[in-house]
């Protein structure tokens, strides 16, 4: 079985910000990593529509790490389980568990990332070509290449190559648009 990922809208940095929201869907599961600021919440729900997803049929949403940038809209998915670093979230029940290696379905599965905060987590899912990492372990393909916020600088490079000594196809970063990794993103 393989996942499909689509992003739902491509996040910037600069005068304006706005994270990148990706959909996951696989089996019985349809997930939405990091749906935080956007220009409007139309940058969300439209695309979910076109796909036939209404937000209550959202199962899990995804924060790669607690910054608004990439939590704020997540009230728009009213029944999934919030997931985050160290617990799943669900209506009134904290449970509690690490990250790192929970799998949320049979090709989608969450890492711990640390890095631009000491909490951040990638979710990867295996797909049809390959694998595909939603991760702010990047801003975007263009940098920057030191990340002028990060909690551990040192941390955030090992990150990195703990990531890509997986062999991922395609890279979602935080505030850009996918990118196939390269010798450049080391």
């Amino acid at each position: 079985m393989t996942a499909t990922v689509q992003i739902l809208t491509t996040g910037y940095a600069g005068d304006r910000v706005a994270g990148t929201v990706t959909l996951i869907r696989d089996t019985d599961v349809t997930i939405v990593v990091d749906p935080g600021m956007v220009a409007h919440r139309g940058l969300i729900l439209d695309p979910l529509s076109e796909l036939g997803i209404d937000p209550n049929d959202v199962t899990d949403v995804v924060f790669s790490h607690h910054h608004p940038d990439h939590t704020l809209n997540a009230a728009l998915f009213p029944e999934a389980r919030f997931h985050d670093h160290w617990a799943i979230y669900h209506r009134d029940v904290w449970e509690d568990r690490d990250a790192d290696g929970f799998e949320l379905s049979p090709s989608v599965r969450l890492i711990r990332t640390p890095g631009h905060t000491a909490e951040d987590i990638t979710t990867l899912a295996t797909t049809g070509t390959g694998l595909v990492a939603a991760t702010h372990l990047w801003w975007s393909a263009d940098g920057p290449e030191d990340d002028p916020l990060a909690h551990d600088g040192d941390q955030l490079k090992a990150s990195r190559e703990r990531l890509l000594a997986m062999e991922p196809t395609l890279i979602i970063p935080g505030h850009g648009a996918a990118f196939a990794p390269t010798d450049r993103v080391r």
